[in-house]
């Protein structure tokens, strides 16, 4: 019988209506004939309250512990949800990460996933049971204790799983019904994309979208795993397939896949974003090395660059952007590194946004960017930084022009519905 992993976040299992909702899912994939995987996260706002208890119990927190506190929420829904399904009949057990065994590294509250067992599992598939599959979480394989992958982290153990059991498929439900051009929030018009490539989803994803956690792509581009992007609050029993023969939603999957490409396929964007700018460096070799290593060591994740030589030909400028939630630490970090360094002052800006133009059509289309640069002149938004890939342009720019400028964007490349 083919194999088929189901997850579901918190909002799905929000409650014992929404679970017993999830249940009705997972019964009618089991009557259709597939062996049944499903991962759950925590109930909505559980892992939040999980945390503030952490951090109210000590500030400083052992993070192995922290581990143990804050996969309790899964282990819950896993629990519940394997009630449900065997109160309607439906043979199921609940396994947390360490039964299966899911195997990580050691970086508690952050752990990536080494290897996964997927033979018991199977010896249930052969008892005709459902598995209950607590996401988010794992083992270290040298300590045995309890691990956690990091928020968004059950995606990753969908994939993961999915890809150990030779999954046909890989459903991600969630409270939207796929993956859309841009935040509906911001442009209304935006529409429901039928098929992305593995590559745009990892794009979108690291820029900003939140639809799917970026190592869960990462993950399913690697093991080639076709992931669906799906509602759960689609009522069960409503037609499961389109035109296609595909289920309702967003399919995850290879360039190859998708026949029609568009130029652009989405317009990602991040508010999560800050600027620095260390004024006046010495132009000389190993500079950037002195400036960027550091903020590397201390796990600061540095997007944008640009470095700006001075008229005198011996000085620079370097700006960089960080996370939000890392500012304070890389402004720390540049502190302590004056005297090494000798620049002359450091500035920052909190007030900025990153909006990203992706899509693997633009490969093979040229003037693109002009595109972008063209739309943002022409209506007063000015580019603070700017980078590049193949398949991606993105821009710095004012973080009160974020909607403005997606609004502007979304029409210049023709992407409402």
């Amino acid at each position: 019988m083919p194999r088929l992993v189901m997850k579901f976040g918190g909002t799905s299992v929000a409650n014992i209506e929404r679970i017993r909702n999830v249940a009705r899912h997972v019964k009618r994939e089991v009557d259709a004939g597939y062996h049944v995987a499903v991962v759950v996260s925590a109930m909505s706002g559980k892992t939040n309250e999980l945390v503030s208890w952490c951090r109210d119990a000590a500030p400083l927190y052992d993070t192995r512990e922290y581990d143990v506190v804050v996969a309790s929420g899964e282990q819950v829904t896993s629990g519940l949800l394997a009630v449900v399904l065997r109160n309607m009949g439906v043979p199921a057990r609940s396994w947390q990460g360490w039964q299966i065994p899911i195997l990580t590294d050691g970086a508690h509250s952050a752990a990536r996933i080494q290897e996964i067992d997927g033979s018991n599992l199977a010896d249930g598939f052969a008892k005709g049971e459902v598995a209950v599959i607590s996401g988010f979480q794992g083992v270290h394989r040298e300590t045995g204790r309890i691990t956690t992958l990091g928020r968004g982290g059950s995606d990753t153990s969908a994939v993961a799983v999915a890809a150990a059991i030779g999954a046909e498929r890989c459903d991600i439900y969630t409270d939207v019904d796929g993956v859309y051009t841009t935040d509906p929030r911001v442009v209304p018009q935006a529409r429901r994309l039928p098929k992305v490539a593995f590559e745009e989803m990892l794009e979108m994803a690291s820029l900003g979208a939140k639809v799917l956690q970026v190592r869960s792509v990462e993950l399913a581009m690697v093991h080639r795993v076709r992931t669906f992007v799906r509602s759960s609050f689609e009522a069960p029993d409503a037609p499961q397939t389109d035109a296609n023969g595909n289920p309702p939603g967003t399919l995850i999957c290879d360039e190859e896949e998708i026949v029609e490409q568009q130029t652009v396929t989405g317009i990602a964007f991040s508010r999560d974003e800050t600027q620095i700018t260390i004024r006046r460096v010495a132009d000389k070799p190993g500079v950037a090395a002195s400036v960027f290593g550091p903020l590397t060591d201390g796990s600061i994740n540095v997007d944008m660059i640009v470095q700006n030589i001075s008229e005198d030909g011996r000085h620079t400028d370097i700006t960089f952007t960080v996370p939000s939630a890392d500012y304070e630490r890389a402004m720390d970090v540049l502190g302590r590194l004056k005297e090494k360094i000798g620049y002359a002052r450091v500035e920052g800006e909190t007030n900025v946004a990153k909006v990203s133009v992706i899509g693997i059509g633009m490969r093979s289309h040229a003037g693109v960017a002009a595109q972008c640069f063209r739309s943002l002149a022409e209506n007063g938004i000015n580019i603070r930084a700017i980078t590049t890939s193949e398949i991606k342009i993105s821009v710095l720019i004012d973080a009160e022009r974020v909607d403005e400028a997606v609004r502007a964007l979304h029409v210049v490349y023709g992407l409402a519905g």
